[in-house]
């Protein structure tokens, strides 16, 4: 049986970007295939096989096309003009619709004005206020780069372009959630994503890469990877705060996540969907990979120039690489109580071993495991009101009536009733 669709985050620089962030698994890539140095750009050739093909691949009336990279922007505007007329050429009645993802550098009033033209949405990547985002984004020269992204964001927003922000939750801002937080609707932002940062580097001396490829056993965990717990506790820090006051306008995809499987929607993110296998990873000569995280050779399904991504698409490859998340599923994993919402995580962070003994664990289990209890008894609460014919926004109702009628029984010294560990006087009391 065909599958009906796939999505395809396309990377038409490769792993070629502006800046030099620490953290950054793309830039090792260079490592794996170094004909790429030279010849990193995607060819008109290749770009419009892509195009052609990806629209084809899709059964429905929607496209969506995602650039990624390294930084996609180096290509060029041109380039992207180009992309334009050519989804114009091939679309065959279909809505097309782009989303970028960047670090901001490059991008100026006519870039932006482009972006607002063609409705692309912009996913701009920023850790926070400067003294977190700049001690690992930065440039070839060692300098941070936060003055040139918050310039970016204010440009897009001058243009009203749609953008997401994405922030890299690491051990270098994973204790500043509410910093984090506040500075972000500050500067303007209204959706965003919080990535947990998890790298292995290697032990072995001959490795090709410092960092491992998922499933290699001889590692140890990067020095700027996020504690687990603590990613939780991250996540909990805002949804505090969220669910009190922001729900209305401000669009959480980890709080997004929950909703969704709490409320029987489909899911959000792959990362939690039950299986996967079918969002591809694009190199700029036209390789495709089972997954962006596993750009090694034993997972390319192919070359487009050779087959089409339709073809790709539904291989036995993609379709056997999709069930594995499902059906690796650790003892722990398959009786946690937390799986209809997390289903396993993503299989690169697999690598773990489970409370009882069992290997191929999420490293980030005991994250996802703290954030979904602490949400509970929020979204129980929430899939009812829903399902009365209640907005979304009734739940901050519901809570602002709970956390009032939990202050009238405590002592301005006792422990804040809203859980963050703060005392009634410092925390919730605040506020009223």
């Amino acid at each position: 049986m065909a599958v009906a669709g796939c999505h395809v985050m396309a990377k038409p620089t490769g792993s070629v970007c502006n800046i030099d962030c620490t953290y950054c698994f793309y830039l090792e890539k260079e490592a794996l295939y170094p004909e790429r140095n030279k010849n990193w750009r995607m060819t008109d050739e290749t770009l419009e096989t892509y195009i052609q093909q990806h629209i084809a691949a899709q059964h429905g009336d929607h496209v969506l096309f995602a650039w990624q990279g390294g930084e996609p922007t180096m290509m060029g505007l041109d380039f992207f003009r180009r992309v334009v007329a050519l989804c114009a050429k091939y679309a065959n009645g279909k809505k097309i619709e782009h989303a970028l993802q960047t670090n901001g550098i490059v991008l100026n009033d006519e870039w932006a004005s482009f972006f607002a033209a063609n409705q692309f949405l912009i996913g701009l990547s920023i850790d926070g206020p400067a003294h977190l985002h700049n001690q690992y984004r930065v440039n070839r020269a060692g300098k941070g780069t936060h003055e040139q992204v918050v310039a970016a964001m204010a440009l897009l927003k001058a243009h009203n372009v749609a953008f997401n922000t994405l922030t890299v939750v690491g051990k270098h801002n994973v204790g500043h959630a509410r910093e984090v937080y506040d500075f972000l609707l500050a500067a303007g932002s209204r959706h965003m994503q919080f990535i947990p940062l998890v790298e292995r580097m290697s032990t072995e001396e001959s490795s090709v890469l410092n960092l491992v490829l998922p499933g290699e056993s001889a590692a140890t965990l990067a020095p700027w990877t996020v504690p687990s717990w603590q990613f939780g506790e991250f996540l909990n820090q805002i949804f505090d705060i969220w669910i009190q006051r922001d729900v209305e306008h401000v669009s959480v995809q980890m709080f997004d996540v929950a909703l969704a499987a709490w409320t029987g929607q489909p899911p959000v993110l792959c990362v939690h969907s039950e299986t996967c296998g079918h969002a591809f990873a694009l190199e700029s000569n036209g390789d495709l990979y089972n997954c962006d995280h596993f750009v090694y050779p034993e997972h390319l399904l192919g070359n487009i120039h050779q087959q089409s991504i339709e073809e790709m698409n539904n291989s036995e490859q993609a379709n056997a690489f999709g069930l594995a998340k499902r059906e690796t599923l650790t003892p722990d994993c398959r009786r946690c109580d937390y799986r209809f919402a997390c289903h396993g995580g993503c299989p690169k962070h697999r690598f773990a071993v489970s409370p009882t003994g069992h290997p191929g664990h999420n490293y980030l289990c005991a994250g996802y495991k703290h954030f979904f209890q602490h949400v509970t008894r929020y979204m129980n609460v929430w899939r009812e009101l829903m399902a009365n014919g209640y907005p979304p926004a009734a739940i901050m109702q519901w809570v602002a009536q709970e956390r009032s009628t939990a202050a009238q029984a405590v002592n301005r010294n006792d422990p804040c009733p809203c859980g963050s560990g703060k005392k009634y006087k410092k925390c919730c009391g605040q506020r009223r």
